[in-house]
């Protein structure tokens, strides 16, 4: 007799889902493309840590391999809105290719639910493989001398995504956010904070970002989420610029802060240290020759990374201990927590003088 225990039930619920999804699918793409497309060996995207990102391989009447694909689904039941709502990426996606931007096309996409019971995009699928900061694959070297490699690829492709033009390109895609409105978004995050220290921490960061904006130029393309762990590396070289949910049109120093924090030893629990053999500076100089416009007010701008990055987090914690969406690496990610916020508090004060 086989007994059916919580894990194993859970499980099979999972495969289930894929299957039921991985179906409507080709289904979908049978009415759409070509009657005979089959999907093949559809599962989770192995890197990164997004539940509803999924891969497959298209296959024509013969059997062929007809191409490599990445399917985003908008999570059900969830207000789509900013970051759940996959289908923004579509036109956003679209625009930047044609302009000569390394991003994956979008061949198929809807903004509504029939299809596969939530808006999703169809990407082609860029070889290479992201470079985790904390836990790099094995594939990548640790040499001292290649690892700046990544880094200073990264900060050169930062600068061509910020010297993007824009209105011409993005015309009528997002009016542009406000510093205020990303602060607040932030905060309504942190009240997730299950740990009255961490709360305490980001309130305190809050309160010292508000008090000091700075001016907000340059405005224009923000990713939302630029390090090297959402850049597709093959043989070393950056291939793909992936994973816009967090895009918008704001200032940008948003991005370059953002790597700021994840170059910084100092923003991370001695246990949970980036792959980053070089200094923020290095990174700055770089994305400054490569023509980056967004080089004034970092300190504030890596606060407010800090600040962001902090929130997200325990949100993300509280999710997994509460079995809501259970992800592991939230729990070896969270004692960094009140690093990110102290590194952040830091700054903020810094950024004030």
């Amino acid at each position: 007799m086989t007994v059916s225990t919580p894990s194993s039930q859970a499980a099979q619920s999972g495969r289930d889902r894929l299957n039921d999804i991985a179906k409507r699918l080709e289904r979908a793409l049978r009415l759409e493309q070509e009657a005979s497309l089959r999907v093949r060996n559809f599962d989770v995207m192995e890197d990164g840590h997004a539940g509803l990102t999924f891969g497959f391989d298209l296959l024509n009447a013969t059997g062929n391999l007809r191409g490599r694909y990445i399917l985003k689904m908008a999570p059900a039941g969830v207000t789509r809105r900013g970051n759940t709502d996959v289908y923004r990426q579509c036109p956003l996606l679209r625009a930047l290719k044609a302009r000569g931007l390394p991003v994956p096309d979008v061949p198929w996409a809807s903004s509504n639910d029939e299809l596969l019971g939530a808006p999703f995009i169809v990407m082609e699928r860029i070889p290479g493989r992201v470079f985790v900061v904390w836990e790099p694959h094995s594939s990548f070297s640790r040499d001292p001398a290649d690892v700046p490699r990544i880094w200073l690829q990264a900060a050169d492709l930062l600068a061509q995504v910020h010297r993007v033009d824009w209105r011409t390109t993005l015309p009528g895609w997002e009016e542009p956010r406000p510093l205020t409105d990303e602060l607040n978004q932030w905060t309504k995050i942190l009240k997730h904070a299950e740990d009255p220290a961490w709360y305490a921490a980001g309130m305190q960061l809050g309160e010292l970002l508000l008090a000091r904006l700075p001016d907000e130029a340059p405005v224009g393309l923000v990713h939302g989420d630029f390090q090297p762990g959402n850049i597709l590396y093959e043989n070393g070289q950056a291939r793909g610029l992936i994973d816009w949910e967090l895009s918008l049109i704001g200032a940008q120093g948003l991005d370059l802060g953002w790597m700021l924090m994840m170059i910084d030893p100092q923003a991370w629990h001695p246990n949970w240290q980036p792959v980053a053999p070089l200094a923020g500076i290095d990174v700055i100089d770089a994305y400054r020759a490569s023509g980056g416009p967004a080089t004034a007010n970092l300190a504030w701008y890596q606060a407010l990374a800090q600040y962001r990055l902090g929130a997200i987090a325990c949100l993300n914690v509280k999710l997994h201990r509460s079995g809501k969406r259970t992800d592991q690496l939230w729990e070896r990610f969270a004692p960094s927590i009140p690093y990110l916020f102290g590194r952040g508090i830091e700054l903020a004060r810094q950024a004030g003088h």
